[in-house]
């Protein structure tokens, strides 16, 4: 026992997996022993549904046609909300890059809008939810703006960390050599940083679907967090759970994705962070 579970046991390959396994199946066969146990003594009981229920709910949200709307809801929800999450979390990597780059090789620029991205990163941004849906609305630009605001100022701060960590001499030989500003900055600063940008993009994923289902519960026609906020009424747990699972691995896929970008566009990151 002390090979495997020690501090110095081998765990790699098959072995790793196997370990990894092995809650999710505790998880699952606690919850099926605790689900039959609840539906023998009450057939209609909602908290714990069957796997059999909850594969009803999936094939009626997501395979059959609403009555009143023609939609197959399931997949509305996730597009409604993945086009809020992608152009939230697009326009706050894009904004990081852009305001991260300077400030971290312009120390005047840094000096005037540092601060003030300091300041906005330490405001929860569910406190301002109120503010962004009176001010911009219940539509859209309030969810968009949640998202942006609660991850952008964080990115930001990323990016000109990774910038700030650039030996000096680097930018002062390049410079020598003539190159300008701008080539500096996108042509030798920015290949540098894009890893650790990366690295950063899928840290704060996480943050961006929590500010996601927030706005999608407080006011939406449509979107994962809001079928989840309005099943709940009725206490429909064979589609809250699905949508939790599905929420759960669209996340896994996005960082999956986002990792093996990394590592296919700079293997050389990977190799200087071992």
């Amino acid at each position: 026992m002390s090979r495997f579970w020690g501090m110095h046991a081998d765990v790699s390959g098959w072995k790793s997996k196997l370990v990894g396994i092995i809650p999710f199946v505790i998880l699952i066969v606690v919850y099926i022993y605790a689900s039959d146990a609840r539906l023998a003594d009450n057939p209609q009981d909602k908290l714990l549904p069957s796997f059999g229920q909850m594969y009803d709910a999936v094939e009626r949200m997501a395979f059959t046609e609403d009555r009143r709307t023609g939609d197959y809801l399931f997949w509305k929800d996730t597009g409604a909300s993945l086009f809020r999450l992608g152009v939230g979390v697009g326009l706050a990597f894009i904004f990081a890059l852009m305001v991260g780059l300077n400030q971290g090789l312009y120390p005047g620029f840094n000096a005037g809008i540092g601060p003030f991205v300091t300041f906005v990163s330490m405001i929860p941004p569910l406190a301002i939810l109120p503010i962004l849906f009176i001010s911009l609305g219940v539509g859209e630009t309030a969810k968009i703006a949640l998202i942006f605001i609660g991850t952008a100022p964080i990115l930001t701060r990323d990016v000109y960390l990774a910038v700030d960590k650039i030996p000096s001499e680097q930018k002062v030989k390049a410079l020598t050599i003539g190159a300008t500003p701008a080539a500096l900055l996108y042509r030798i600063i920015l290949p540098q940083t894009l890893p650790r940008a990366l690295d950063s993009l899928r840290l704060v994923l996480g943050g961006a679907w929590l500010f996601l289902i927030a706005s999608e519960a407080i006011a939406a026609t449509e979107g994962l967090g809001y079928r989840i906020f309005l099943v709940r009424r009725y206490m429909a747990m064979d589609v809250i759970i699905p949508y939790v699972l599905w929420i759960t691995l669209l996340g896994f896929l996005f960082d999956w994705i986002l990792k093996k970008l990394n590592s296919s566009l700079f293997g050389w990151y990977r190799e200087a962070a071992k």
